[in-house]
């Protein structure tokens, strides 16, 4: 269902890729299981073959189910077109698969999500591409390291693990005048509070698991391009057969229309939790753009319109036994990968991998999770768990 752009991000929530006349008057578009398509005639079965795909009558193609949701993230996000991918990873790496080719250089910030990382060095760099990591504070700066062949530069702000925020829409300038491809990992806004495509991006991805679905219960990833970029990502991924189960996709259809209410709990929880723990003397550092304080507020004041709930805390050099006092004393944390549930989660970090600027803090680094649990009894809970870590240490 497409909406005027007159209305609200919110409405368009609520609205977009339904249409209950198409499913008996059901709010809700079904779950849509299947493979074949049957066609009634030669004439039908011919009228749906596809320039270059003469299978596209096939659930490998998609669905009413997929379309609802393709549709609507391509709307909120102000892109042309949208697929979906079984996974947020899955999303990145064939999006980068469809614009990259054996002599090309991509740009990818230090501060990326770690199997992006690991993808641009295990994979592409096997296929002949030449990849090149940049500082993800460069801005405009970045113009030093483009090259006539450089083919996509890669932005996550902000930055996976220690939140840089990222000038996309100079980098994107930068990026364009050499014909380069912007691919956006826009997982941390969510379309609700950064729209990539009025920024200058060409490719935005979203790991749906994250805060879409919302509940933590389906794996998923969509990928949006605008009309320069779409032709690319959609034949790369029917060459990939990639697909998504309908349940999940219907999970995620289920979890938009609750996106914005969840969302703005989650930005006020996380921003008074992260408050909280910046007062607590065994904290070194909170990483949380919408802090006052943190080097890219200004930044995000420009150009997001909110905040999720998933910050960094640095925390001040301490032994294994007061670390592991901190987490056996936490109650309504849970220690577990992924995040964007209604569920509060604090996950013990690995030292960031750094090539073009060293990471300095020698303290542990945790990754919080902000829930939709009562922010007074997340502060607590965190606190004393601080208390108890400072007591052991």
């Amino acid at each position: 269902m497409a909406l005027p752009h007159t209305f609200d991000c919110d409405t368009h929530l609520v609205h977009a890729g339904r249409d209950p006349s198409s499913h008996a008057g059901m709010v809700n578009t079904p779950a849509f299981r299947g493979s074949t398509i049957i066609s009634k005639s030669l004439n039908e079965w011919e009228s749906r073959k596809l320039p270059g795909n003469p299978y596209a009558s096939y659930g490998r193609f998609g669905t009413p189910t997929t379309r609802a949701l393709e549709t609507a993230v391509a709307a909120l996000e102000g892109g042309h077109n949208a697929l979906v991918f079984p996974s947020g990873l899955a999303a990145i790496t064939h999006s980068l698969l469809a614009l990259l080719r054996a002599g090309d250089h991509a740009l990818f910030p230090d501060s990326i999500y770690g199997p992006t990382r690991s993808f641009a060095l295990g994979v592409l760099q096997r296929m002949g591409v030449q990849v090149e990591f940049y500082d993800p504070c460069a801005g405009a700066g970045i113009a030093t390291q483009l090259q006539p062949h450089t083919r996509v530069v890669f932005v996550e702000s902000p930055g996976s693990a220690t939140f840089e925020v990222q000038d996309v829409p100079a980098i994107a300038l930068a990026a364009h005048r050499v014909g380069a491809f912007v691919v956006m990992d826009n997982t941390w806004a969510s379309p609700l509070f950064f729209k990539p495509f009025e920024h200058g991006v060409d490719l935005s991805i979203q790991a749906a698991t994250k805060y879409i679905v919302g509940h933590s219960d389906a794996l998923l990833g969509v990928a949006t391009a605008n009309e320069r970029t779409w032709r690319l990502l959609q034949q790369a991924t029917h060459d990939f057969g990639q697909t998504a189960g309908p349940d999940d996709i219907y999970l995620a259809l289920r979890g938009l229309r609750s996106l914005s209410v969840r969302l703005h709990r989650h930005w006020e929880n996380g921003v008074l939790l992260a408050e909280s723990m910046a007062r607590h003397p065994m904290v070194e550092r909170v990483l949380h753009p919408a802090l006052p304080g943190d080097p890219g507020h200004a930044l995000w004041r420009r150009d997001f319109r909110g905040a999720s709930g998933l910050f960094a805390v640095a925390l001040r050099p301490v032994p294994r036994a007061a670390l592991e006092a901190f987490f056996d004393h936490l109650e309504l944390f849970g220690i577990g990968l992924s995040w964007g549930g209604y569920e509060s989660l604090c996950l013990p970090m690995d030292t960031p991998t750094r090539t073009v600027r060293p990471w300095t803090h020698t303290g542990p680094l945790l990754r919080i999770h902000a829930g939709l649990e009562s922010c007074n009894d997340l502060v607590h809970d965190m606190q004393a768990a601080l208390n108890r870590l400072q007591h052991v240490a």
